[in-house]
């Protein structure tokens, strides 16, 4: 496999040990709220930034996370391989694409096949297995509903048809120790969860802030919810901004008072936004979902520091997926290709190894588990399964790595169903890759024939308002599919392993 190298000379190498002397394990706080868009990060208007996206950001209030990209290395294109929750976390969780991870689409009771692997070796697996205390708080979203509700055994969590939301027993929870998480359930202001014992919790409150202040116990260690002098991995997965996005039922007031008599012209900055869409008026509700987020996330940064812990923690603030709020026309908030759902936040800060900077580099889901668990010295404990690349030399600058020149894209709907609506496989409808300059998705039918080609110039045309004709530009097209082609062998996705490009026979 034909890859570039990263070289950084060698007096900016950090040596994990030296001589006798041991450099601690750091802690990791890894915070991931569902569908928050790239473009809702108020800094990217800065001058420091700007550049590095061309284009514009949406009018935010998020002074905490613009204080944390200050201090963090901050990636402008970072890419959600499957912008789906559930697909995300399985390769999160395990570095593997899809079909290895298990969950090749959102689960749910009818797709009984998407289900986290058992068996599969995750992150935190890695980390219970090398001395940290694990602990998982909010939405998991990564299993397939099974009757197994602990008040109500041989039954869902819920009598809601088809079923959404699940209970994951001990047993398979991957070495979080500490749980306080639900499958999917959306409803902001009055959540569930339940805990390490699978006691369920209802505490009638705003979710970002319950689920903060569960963190912030996490840290301070009330009730032993971690092993004293271990470190920590703490997976932190708020729901907002994920839809609903419709009322006050759905967002605190005091954040939607900033947004709420703003016009669709100010609330709406980007040309490809179509505001006659009935979807218009979420945007005032989704933006006080982000500032909601960032208030909680500013707490549990000063907590952190409070307690003396921020100066030996990885801190991560990224999503499993953006929101693209009318952009393209599409009532869609995920799932595509387009720049507001492929493109997600992606911040990590590490007090003297990782230098603030922003930085373009390609990172793809499968890479965040190898490189999170290098970042933490246990490079050489990254499991063989894992499919992604271990980026955190570039990250740190410290030697060699392999720079990636382009992401993958997945993108799968429901395979065959039976008479009761039972799902079995998923039909692989769409890929595409994001390269330094272009974006390319080639989408098919179920009769296996090609359906259409998007091809975009990011350069020049940021906002993908104009589709380069493949047809037209025959030589582009050709080297385009020539990286995607790699790119699916490099995954062994179906496409690769089916030769779908060659059945296209596209020329």
């Amino acid at each position: 496999m034909d890859k570039k190298k990263y070289l950084i000379p060698f007096s900016g190498l950090a040596l994990l040990a030296c001589g006798n002397e041991v450099q601690e394990k750091p802690n990791i706080i890894y915070v991931f709220p569902d569908q928050f868009r790239n473009q809702s990060l108020g800094f990217w208007n800065d001058e420091e930034y700007s550049g590095h996206v061309r284009w514009q950001a949406d009018p935010v209030r998020t002074p905490n996370l613009d204080g944390f990209a200050d201090e963090s290395l901050v990636l402008s294109r970072a890419m959600s391989t499957c912008p789906l929750s559930s697909p995300y976390r399985g390769m999160f969780l395990t570095g593997m694409y899809p079909e290895r991870s298990g969950v090749t689409l959102n689960c749910m009771a009818l797709r009984p096949e998407s289900t986290l692997n058992p068996e599969a070796e995750c992150i935190s697996d890695v980390f219970a297995a090398n001395g940290y205390s694990c602990g998982y708080i909010g939405k998991l979203h990564a299993e397939t509903p099974m009757k197994n509700d602990p008040a109500n055994p041989g039954h869902y969590v819920s009598d809601r048809n088809p079923e959404w939301d699940a209970y994951t027993p001990p047993e398979r929870r991957h070495g979080f120790s500490y749980w306080y998480s639900y499958g999917t359930y959306d409803v902001h202001k009055d959540p569930h969860y339940w805990d390490t014992e699978g006691v369920r919790h209802d505490p009638h409150e705003y979710s970002v802030k319950h689920e903060t202040d569960k963190a912030i116990e996490f840290l301070r260690n009330e009730n032993g919810e971690r092993e004293d002098g271990a470190p920590f991995f703490l997976a932190l997965a708020y729901n907002p901004p994920h839809s609903p996005y419709e009322c006050l039922d759905d967002c605190m007031a005091e954040d939607y008072e900033l947004y709420k008599d703003m016009s669709y012209s100010e609330l709406y900055v980007r040309p490809n936004a179509d505001t006659t869409l009935s979807k218009a008026p979420s945007a005032r509700y989704y933006f006080a979902n982000v500032t909601g987020v960032d208030r909680e996330f500013g707490r549990l940064l000063a907590e952190l520091e409070k307690l003396g812990l921020d100066k030996n923690t990885i801190v991560v603030f990224t999503s499993d997926h953006g929101e693209t709020m009318c952009s393209q026309g599409t009532l869609d908030p995920k799932n595509s290709i387009y720049t507001e759902s492929f493109n997600v936040p992606f911040m990590i800060r590490y007090p003297g190894k990782i230098r603030h900077r922003v930085d373009s580099t390609l990172l793809s889901t499968t890479d965040i588990m190898p490189t999170m668990l290098a970042l933490a010295g246990l490079g050489d404990r990254i499991p063989e399964t894992a499919e992604g690349r271990n980026l955190a030399p570039l990250l740190m600058e410290t030697g060699e790595c392999d720079i990636p020149d382009a992401a993958l894209y997945i993108r799968n709907l429901d395979g065959e169903k039976d008479k009761e609506g039972i799902v079995s496989g998923f039909f692989p409808v769409a890929r595409g890759i994001k390269t330094d300059r272009y974006t390319m998705e080639i989408a098919i039918n179920r009769d296996m024939e090609l359906d259409r080609v998007l091809i975009f110039d990011d350069w020049n045309d940021p906002y993908q308002m104009d589709n380069i004709s493949w047809k037209e530009n025959p030589e582009l097209f050709s080297g385009l599919c020539g990286i995607l082609g790699r790119k699916l062998e490099e995954a062994n996705d179906v496409w690769y392993r089916e030769d779908i490009l060659g059945i296209l026979n596209l020329k």
